[in-house]
């Protein structure tokens, strides 16, 4: 059955009001104009912003200059678990901004302060900033803990597409690099391989469905400088030889996205490397469903399935 007829009603709908507002694809002549088009896409369909008890912006340091961060705190008894998120936007695109609405529901919903790192973003900031920005703010988060109401204890990480790519990344990092510990990954529809040599990359090569593999080879070329360190497993997380000793998952898929079939066999690496792990496809839905909850069910039960994955990894 062709993949259009098997759409969720609902995605259906969101996206042909994408569609008909003219070409959805991400990727750009420049960076500059995909950001542009991001923007403006988030500005024509605005959103309320759900309540929550505090947010705050603050600047920590990085590795080369200081990080802008976002710290979100629901009610509750302190200290509470923490998570810190990556946003999405093929390390070239997104913000604090631009995932606002994702890290006040999973804080609210997990009962959790999550931590939201805007990294720096490339062309301008080629592989590895991305990553080792969000390795050291990681770290920053575990050693200032008490200072966000937070228990170093109880700390994960997460985030959807690259930023999923990054959550696994800082988690083998940690482990690389003797610390922090960290509790729990969450991994929305995560980019694992450059390869892009899945089933779900040619299924979904065109555009109409949010992400297209067009825009996952613009998103890589921006983001590393040579073929090789396309399979560096800080970049391509599924290229790694070792995954064991790993912390938990929870792997979210969309049937309707070109990195479906690659979160699954990183799900499936992790599992065969003795990491417990739940991977979950949602069927009918696309690359970034977690982010539509206003206007989609599935999204909203994704958001629901990641905190309380967070809660039980919290409790332990």
């Amino acid at each position: 059955m062709a993949a259009k007829a098997v759409l969720d009603p609902q995605m259906k709908i969101l996206l042909d009001t994408f569609n008909a507002a003219g070409p959805m694809f991400l990727r750009a002549e420049t960076p500059e104009q995909a950001r542009a088009k991001m923007q403006a896409m988030l500005a024509a369909n605005p959103l309320p912003v759900e309540p929550i008890y505090r947010v705050e912006d603050r600047h920590i340091p990085g590795v080369i200059g200081e990080i802008p961060v976002r710290v979100y705190t629901p009610e509750g008894n302190s200290p509470m678990g923490v998570l810190v998120y990556f946003h999405g936007g093929g390390w070239v695109l997104g913000d604090l901004e631009s995932h606002d609405r994702v890290c006040r529901a999973l804080a609210n919903l997990a009962g959790c302060v999550a931590v939201s790192i805007g990294y720096r973003l490339a062309p301008e900031h080629v592989f590895p900033a991305a990553a080792e920005d969000c390795y050291a703010a990681t770290k920053w988060v575990s050693e200032n803990a008490a200072s966000l109401g937070a228990d170093p204890t109880r700390l994960a990480v997460g985030g959807d597409s690259a930023g999923g790519n990054l959550a696994a990344v800082v988690s083998m990092m940690s482990r690389d690099r003797g610390g922090p510990s960290i509790a729990f990954q969450l991994l929305l529809y995560p980019v694992t391989d450059a390869a892009m040599d899945t089933q779900s990359q040619k299924e979904f090569a065109s555009d109409g469905f949010v992400l297209s593999r067009a825009d996952m080879e613009w998103f890589w070329n921006n983001y590393v400088e040579s073929s090789s360190e396309k399979m560096n497993p800080y970049a391509s997380p599924l290229r790694a030889k070792n995954l064991a000793g790993l912390p938990p998952a929870l792997v979210l898929t969309a049937s309707h996205d070109p990195l479906r079939d690659e979160g699954e066999r990183f799900a499936q690496r992790l599992i065969s490397s003795g990491v417990k792990v739940t991977c979950t496809r949602y069927e009918g839905v696309t690359h970034g469903f977690v982010s539509f909850a206003d206007a989609l069910d599935k999204g909203k039960e994704g958001q629901r399935q990641a905190a309380d994955a967070l809660k039980v990894a919290f409790a332990r």
